[in-house]
Parts: structure tokens; sequence; C-alpha cells
């Protein structure tokens, strides 16, 4: 036996796990969520990112200027150019985010992100962490929300993930105790859950949604999976007018598919893996992931961005000015709706259904027979100015 490999992982634990328990010790101490409409300026921060997400982003802000111009007019929306969340700049720095700019991010409230690319084993790139699981866990950001509509198949699903913690929480921290034996962790907390699960129960209470179902894998991963799914039964709990029932993850996937049953189904609340993955089988149900946006929420910030990847062979192809910035586009309208303006949110939201549902006079395909990015931008904001 190694005994001196055994030791090393050990040390290695032992700092994990008291990070783990700081964390725990932040969260108890955590504050409430910020009041929008009580801040003299609202500071949105602009991250472009990589591959097509300078592109799709750069669009999606000029929606958003062109919705919040009276705002901005008066000081109390101030837009902030945020630069340096590139690839080749947080390899440079060695982070999944560089100091400087997550002082610039702290800087914000709100967050509007453009896909990032993350460096995969065996790439040739240097092991930093993801930008995405970096920015959740620097700002607390523990609630990633994807909506999924298909109104003529009785989709209307909302899905709650929670965000820092689970097998990503420590994505980057797995070792190699030999050449033979590898680990990687899955963190679940009391606090962690409870405050997804009371976000969730809040929203169906709020939304007139009268079923949550939560998905897990406890009948296997019997300790984490099972702390998360007791600790979202003590909540629901408190909202007795809404039905709760409990789903596997992989009987989940097969269900949504399931054209009888999927109708059936409003909020879904998950750990973190289970959520990434059932939310983009969702999300492809709408059109595909280039379709769905996402918010990702916090007590103090929140951070909005499309699901999707940076596409970089696009931009290899010199097919980037064709991106679809619909992903982008669907985060601004629950931006909107984060900051208190519904009815903007749901201006928006109309507008994009005339577009991409309706109507349809500009068609993107991420190629030269379709639309660019700034075509379908401009058909957007006409949409706006008629309704």
């Amino acid at each position: 036996m190694n005994t001196e490999s055994i030791h090393i992982a050990l040390e290695k634990f032992r700092a994990l796990i008291e990070g783990q328990l700081d964390r725990v010790e932040r969260m108890k101490a955590d504050g409430d969520f910020t009041d929008y409409a009580a801040l003299p300026e609202i500071r949105i921060g602009i991250c472009g990112g990589d591959g097509i997400g300078p592109i799709i982003c750069t669009e999606a802000e000029r929606v958003l200027r062109y919705i919040l111009s009276d705002l901005c007019e008066s000081g109390k929306v101030r837009f902030v150019p945020i630069e340096g969340l590139t690839l080749e700049n947080r390899i440079a720095h060695g982070k999944g985010i560089p100091d400087d700019v997550l002082a610039e991010l702290k800087s914000c409230h709100i967050i509007l992100k453009g896909p990032t690319t993350t460096p995969q084993k065996g790439s040739g790139m240097p092991n930093i962490e993801s930008a995405n699981v970096a920015m959740r866990k620097a700002l607390d950001l523990f609630a990633n929300i994807r909506p999924v509509r298909v109104p003529e198949e009785g989709i209307d699903w909302v899905i709650f993930r929670e965000n820092t913690e689970g097998a990503y929480a420590i994505g980057n921290s797995g070792f190699n105790v030999t050449d033979d034996l590898a680990f990687d962790f899955t963190v679940t907390t009391r606090q962690g859950s409870d405050r997804i699960a009371r976000l969730a129960y809040d929203y169906a209470r709020k939304n007139g949604y009268g079923r949550v179902s939560i998905v897990t894998k406890a009948n296997v991963i019997k300790t984490t999976d099972g702390n998360f799914i007791e600790d979202c039964r003590r909540v629901a709990a408190e909202y007795p007018e809404i039905l709760t029932d409990e789903w596997y993850a992989d009987i989940m996937t097969a269900k949504l598919v399931d054209k009888k049953r999927r109708r059936d189904f409003g909020i879904l609340l998950l750990p973190n893996l289970y959520g990434d993955i059932i939310s983009d089988e969702a999300a492809e149900m709408q059109g595909g992931v280039g379709t769905a946006g996402c918010a990702n929420i916090g007590k103090h910030y929140a951070m909005f961005e499309a699901i999707h990847g940076s596409a970089p062979r696009m931009i290899n192809e010199g097919r980037g000015a064709y991106a679809d910035p619909c992903s982008m586009l669907r985060a601004v309208v629950m931006l909107l709706s984060h900051i208190g303006l519904q009815d903007r949110a749901d201006k928006l939201a109309r507008a994009l259904d005339i577009c991409t549902l309706e109507e349809k006079k500009l068609v993107i395909t991420g190629r030269p027979d379709g639309a660019t990015c700034e075509a379908f931008g401009n058909y957007v904001m006409e949409t706006l100015e008629k309704l």
C-alpha cells in the first residue's frame, strides 16, 4: 500500500473539507436579496466571452439598451464593459476568472455574459477552472433557472438547478491518489439545498404552478442526494397547496420525451449535475440550446447567459456573423424580470415569439443562407416598436 500517496490525498481532502465548512458559515451569515428598485443606479456588466460570445452578447446588449433607453438616460441603469474573460487571458493568469476581472464583476449588480470556453483534459491547454463555475462560486449564484415553453405541446417547465454544489462544487480540485486511482467529489449542504428549494417553491406559488418535481439519484447516491431530497421535503411541507413528487434522474430524462407524461410537469428541482443535463434535454424540445437562456441568481448578484457553448468552429469557419442571438435574448427577458421590469420582459418575450414562432420573416441558420445576428437583432427591435 502506498502510504505516502494516501497521506498526501488525506491532506488535500482536509483542505477541501475546511473550504466547504467555511462556505457553510458564509451562507449562514448571508443577508437578504438585493432590492433593485431601491438602488440609485443598477450597474449591468457586459462580458463577451469566447468564440461567438462577443457577437451574440453585443447584439443582446444592443437590444437591452434599446429597451432601457429611458433608464439609461435618467441614470438609473449604467452599462459597464468588462474585458478579460477571454480564454487567452484566463490561461495567461492561470485562473477561471483573473483577479482584476473578478473585481470588475463584483462592482456590478447584474452581469450579461456570452459563452466561455473551458479547456478539457487532453486539449493541450492548462487545467483552468470553468469561468462559469468560478463566477457562480465567487458571486454565490446558487440558482440556475431555465424556462422551457412549447405551448402547442403543453410544455411549460421551469428548471431550478442548484448551481454551487453537487458534482461541480470542486470540479477542478479532484486528484489522482496514484496512477491507478482518481477521485472527484460531490458536495451537498443543508443551507444550499434549502435555499434552492425555497426559491423554486416561492416561484411556483407566485406564478401559479401546482407541482414541483424533485429529481435526484437518491436510490444510489444515498448521502448527498439523500440529504438534498430530505432538505427539499422540509421546504415542501411549508407549501401544502403545491403537489410535490420525486423522480430519479434517469427516469426523468425518459419521461420528458414521453408526450403523454411530460405535460404533467411544471417546476423541476434538481442538484447541479442532473440539472445541467436535463435542462439541455428540455431546451432541445423547444428548438435547441440556441433558443434558451438562463438566469444565475444569488442574493447580491445575478448573471444572465445563453445555455450553449462558444461554438469555436463557427468562428474558425468564418460563420460568426450568422450566430443565433436568441438564447442571449431569452436571457435578457429573465434579466428584465429579475430587476423588476416585468412589463418590459413580457414585451420582449412577445417580440421573440413573433420573430421566431409566428412571422419568422428572418430565419437564423448559422450559415450565409440565413440571417445575420445583427439583422435578427434589428428585426426584434422593429417588432418591439410595433407592440
